[in-house]
């Protein structure tokens, strides 16, 4: 079981930037995919972003394309999502999640790990 530690989320105005950083404790994390996802209030959980287990290959939702940067450095088991350009709709808990897989698409079942989540909220 990889256990997982978001930090990094907090108020910013819109056009303003956010790194998040997602911790991971066990030795399988860098044989694992890492995943961010958001819930925002009223709305289903939504896949951000996913990266596989080598960071050779990332994906993105549509919304966050562009503005939106995941990376891993598995030497320090921690995956980060660098946000730009925020948007007063990117207002959202973000959590970061493993998978077993060495890649994977946005699938949350795909996902065997989850973090407590960061909340980002960005004013207008």
């Amino acid at each position: 079981q990889v256990q997982l530690v978001e930090s990094g989320g907090g108020l910013v105005q819109a056009g303003g930037s956010l790194r998040l950083s997602c911790a991971a404790s066990g030795r399988t994390f860098s044989s694992g995919a890492m995943g961010w996802f958001r819930r925002a209030p009223g709305k289903e959980r939504e896949f951000v972003a996913t990266i596989s287990r080598s960071g050779g290959i990332t994906s993105y939702a549509d919304s966050v394309k562009g503005r939106f940067t995941i990376s891993r450095d598995n030497a320090k088991n921690t995956v980060y999502l660098q946000m730009n350009s925020l948007k007063p709709e990117d207002t959202a808990v973000y959590y970061c999640a493993f998978s077993f897989f060495g890649y994977t698409d946005s699938s949350p079942q795909r996902f065997g790990s989850w973090g407590q989540g960061t909340q980002v909220t960005v004013s207008s």
